[in-house]
């Protein structure tokens, strides 16, 4: 138990730890609250609305990787950081403010997704990359998988509260909270010394030095099968937002506090499939292909289930294998990439997560509407199994290569 919390005994990382947590948290109560606002409030249980604010929450990934990539790789993380941090704080409260005083629009929503999202393309990267300066190269993974059992910790507690206070204050006040929470993860920032980071090696700065990161994946036979199961299961897979809110008010009919509660499960899971993550030395590919295996068999398993406790239940083992398979990817990632091309590889990898989004949400919102949430579902258990088959082609071409070779 001591390895798996060993970063923490970094007093750098301790601090902006402790401000990314209820931040984090504030972000999930926020997440909750859009879904449900555009699900009950500004629509008729319209599925397809919902997947077209989560494209424009989650297109910039990918339409800005170019200015993202380069930012992470040759700018100061710390500051890039507090401005994005910033940034998105404002936004949660002008977004807030619109709907306490019953003026939001769903067109609103629209424009403050992609405000959001837009800051968030700048962010991602560069908060992935930042933990490199806060710890150890050896305690590298390690840090990876607390950052995410942090965010999933929160994902655990942010859609209960949400819950509770849209039933007994609003949908508005969730966001205006949100906005507070802001100023945990910039009073963080400020409070890190920056003799005591680790000094980060800048990229040179070249003409097609964006190029470049495509480049190096495409040598890497490793990186293009670790982006490519993500690219699947984040474009048809991940897609849960839309997959447990059309579950909880199409299939079970239950409230606010409940839909909260289910996400909260699934979380549950994340937090345990992360720890287990950051347990282990360095997660490999061989584990990847089993959290997707196990992603495919979490997203039938849940589908097919009759009652809302069991739907519940199976949520939480489909957040293990979540973990599993996601924040593997991303630690194996930052592990055997050179840190010159930490940023721009990891903005790729970031753009491949969120970037999928507006391909894989309208479809899943368009299936779920026409065809049923269960089959939304299924088709994230197939992205399951694509992966992993993947996976296995890769390890047996490996295999087959070093057998062809023989003894040196």
């Amino acid at each position: 138990m001591r390895s798996t919390f060993r970063s923490l005994r970094n007093p750098s990382y301790r601090i902006w730890a402790a401000g990314a947590l209820v931040s984090n948290v504030g972000t999930w109560m926020q997440r909750t609250a859009q879904d449900w606002i555009v699900l009950t409030e500004l629509t008729d249980r319209n599925a397809t609305a919902m997947g077209i604010v989560m494209g424009l929450q989650f297109g910039p990934q990918l339409l800005m990787l170019p200015l993202t990539g380069y930012a992470a790789d040759h700018l100061n993380r710390r500051r890039l950081l507090f401005c994005t941090q910033a940034a998105m704080g404002l936004l949660a409260l002008g977004l807030g403010l619109l709907v306490v005083t019953g003026l939001v629009r769903l067109w609103h929503v629209y424009i403050f997704a992609f405000l959001l999202g837009c800051a968030a393309a700048f962010d991602a990267p560069a908060r992935q990359t930042f933990v490199a300066e806060l710890v150890e190269d050896r305690d590298l993974p390690n840090a990876v998988g607390l950052n995410s059992t942090s965010f999933n910790a929160a994902r655990m507690l942010g859609p209960a509260l949400a819950g509770l206070l849209i039933s007994a204050i609003g949908s508005g006040w969730v966001f205006l909270i949100n906005a507070v929470s802001f100023l945990a993860v910039l009073g963080s920032l400020l409070m890190l010394r920056p003799h005591r980071l680790r000094p980060a090696q800048r990229a040179v700065h070249t003409r097609g030095s964006f190029v470049e990161g495509f480049r190096y994946v495409l040598r890497r036979p490793d990186l293009k099968l670790i982006l490519f199961m993500l690219f699947v299961v984040s474009t048809f897979g991940l897609n849960f937002t839309i997959f447990i809110s059309t579950m909880a008010v199409k299939v079970f009919g239950v409230g606010a506090g409940q839909y909260g509660l289910l996400t909260s499960m699934m979380a549950a899971g994340s937090v345990t499939g992360a720890l287990m993550t950051a347990a282990r030395a360095k997660p490999g590919i061989p584990v990847l292909m089993v959290g997707a295996l196990m992603f495919a068999a979490g997203c039938t398993a849940a589908a097919l289930m009759p009652s809302y406790a069991l739907f519940g239940a199976m949520l939480f083992l489909t957040g293990i294998a979540t973990q599993t398979l996601t924040t593997g990817t991303s630690s194996l990632v930052q592990t055997s990439t050179e840190p010159a091309m930490r940023g721009r590889v990891i903005a790729i990898l970031m753009a491949i997560v969120f970037g999928g989004t507006p391909i894989g949400s309208p479809i899943a919102g368009w299936i779920a509407d026409h065809f049923g949430p269960r089959w939304a579902m299924g088709v994230g258990a197939v992205s399951g199994l694509i992966a992993a088959a993947a996976a296995a082609i890769y390890l047996w071409k490996v295999e087959r290569a070093a057998t062809s070779a023989g003894p040196a």
